[in-house]
C-alpha cells in the first residue's frame, strides 16, 4: 500500500498536475493543507485525494504529523512537493522495485530536476539533486530543522535513476517573496547551531548518500566559515564560470544570479542583522528572531521528536477517497505520462527574459 504525502499552501496551479503525476502509482494520495485560500483544496478532492488541514510551523514538522496520520496498513510513503512531477521511468522504476525490494530495504534515493522560468537548469554544479523521497512507514521522519530537513530512515537505503522534476509555474514576484521567506528561515538554522534554542537534527544528508552530506559538511563546516557577503559572491562565481552556469543562457543567468548570489546575501544580511539586534539590545537569539525576522521559535517541549507518540488522527472526511484521477480525463493525463522536459510543461504566464 503505497501513500503519497503532499503539502500545500495556495497551490492551485500545480495539484492537479501532482496528483496526475502519481495517480497510476498510488494507492492513496492526502494533501495536508496549511490554510490555503484558493481552490487548492477542492481541486485535491475533487482529483481524489483525501485532504487533512494543519497549521505549518516547519516542512519538517508538517510532514511529520503527516505521516502520524496515515492508516495502519500503509506500507510505503512517497514525499511529493506540490510543484513537482513525477517522471514516467520513475514511476515504472517504483512499481518495478517495490514488488521486488526485500524487507531490508527502508528507503529509496531518487534524483531531483529543476525548471526556471521554463527553462531546465542543466550547469551549474547543482542538478540533479540525490534525495530520498520513497520509504517504509514507520521507518523513516523528516529531520528537525528549519530548512534544508532531509528523511531519516533506519535499514538498507536503494536508489532509482528516475527523476521528479520542480516546475513551479508562479511568477518571478512569488519566487522571490518565497526565498524572502527562506532566507529568514535559513538564519534561524544558523542561529540555532550556534545557540541550541531548540533541538536539531543533523543525521538526515548522511542517509542520502555522499552528495547530501558532502553539500550539508560543505555548507557548514567550510562555507560558514567564510566571510559574509563574500562568500555569497565566491559562491556564485563558482557556479556560474567554474562550473560553467552560463551555458543555462538568459534564464539560467537570471536563476544563478538570483538563488545563486542573491539568496546567499540575503541569508547574510538578515543574518548580520539579527547579530547587530542581539548586541545592541543585549537579547537573546529567539528574542532577536522575533522582533526582526517576525518568527516566533517555539518551546522545544511542543515539538514533536522522533519516538514520541503520534498525535491524534484528523479527520481526513467521510470515508476513503475515490482512487485518484487525472484532470480532464486519460486524454490529458496522457501529457503527463511523457519523458518529463520543461518544454512539455505549459505555463501560465512564465515571462519572458
Amino acid at each position: 500500500m503505497l501513500s503519497v504525502v503532499i503539502l500545500t499552501l495556495d497551490e492551485e496551479r500545480h495539484i492537479r498536475r501532482a496528483i496526475a503525476s502519481v495517480a497510476g502509482l498510488a494507492d492513496r494520495i492526502y494533501v495536508v493543507d496549511s490554510g490555503s485560500t484558493d481552490s487548492t483544496v477542492a481541486l485535491a478532492r475533487a482529483h481524489g485525494a483525501q485532504v487533512m488541514s494543519h497549521p505549518f510551523v516547519t516542512q519538517a514538522q508538517q510532514f511529520n504529523w503527516a505521516l502520524d496520520q496515515l492508516p495502519a496498513d500503509t506500507d510505503w510513503v512517497l514525499r511529493l512537493d506540490a510543484d513537482e512531477v513525477l517522471s514516467d521511468p520513475l514511476a515504472a522504476q517504483i512499481r518495478a522495485g517495490l514488488a521486488r525490494f526485500g524487507p531490508e530495504v527502508s528507503g529509496v534515493i531518487v534524483s531531483r530536476r529543476m525548471c526556471f522560468l521554463g527553462r531546465p537548469i542543466r550547469w551549474g554544479g547543482l542538478f540533479p539533486v540525490r534525495i530520498l523521497r520513497l520509504f517504509r512507514h514507520g521507518r523513516g521522519r523528516c529531520e528537525n530543522r528549519w530548512m534544508d530537513e532531509h528523511i531519516v530512515v533506519e535499514g538498507q537505503i536503494e536508489t532509482l535513476s528516475g527523476e521528479i522534476l520542480d516546475d513551479n509555474l508562479n511568477s518571478l514576484t512569488w519566487w522571490t517573496d518565497k526565498h524572502n521567506s527562506y532566507a529568514s528561515r535559513e538564519v534561524v538554522d544558523i542561529l540555532n547551531r550556534e545557540h541550541g534554542m531548540i533541538g536539531q537534527d543533523n543525521t538526515g544528508a548522511a542517509g542520502h548518500g555522499q552528495q547530501a552530506a558532502g553539500k550539508r559538511w560543505l555548507k557548514e563546516r567550510v562555507y560558514a566559515r567564510l566571510p559574509g557577503g563574500i562568500r555569497a559572491l565566491g559562491y556564485f562565481l563558482y557556479r556560474y564560470v567554474f562550473r560553467l552556469g552560463f551555458l543555462d543562457g538568459k534564464e539560467g543567468a537570471a536563476f544563478h544570479v538570483l538563488q545563486g548570489f542573491w539568496y546567499r546575501f540575503l541569508v547574510d544580511t538578515k543574518l548580520h542583522e539579527v547579530r547587530h539586534f542581539m548586541a545592541t539590545r543585549e537579547a537573546d537569539a529567539s528574542t532577536a528572531i522575533r522582533e526582526v525576522l517576525g518568527i516566533t521559535i517555539p518551546h522545544p517541549d511542543t515539538i514533536p521528536r522522533p519516538g514520541d507518540a503520534p498525535t491524534p488522527r484528523a479527520d481526513p472526511g467521510s470515508g476513503p477517497a475515490p482512487p485518484a484521477t487525472p484532470p480532464g480525463g486519460p486524454a490529458e493525463m496522457g501529457n503527463f505520462h511523457k519523458q518529463i522536459q520543461c518544454s512539455n510543461l505549459k505555463k501560465k504566464n512564465p515571462g519572458t527574459l
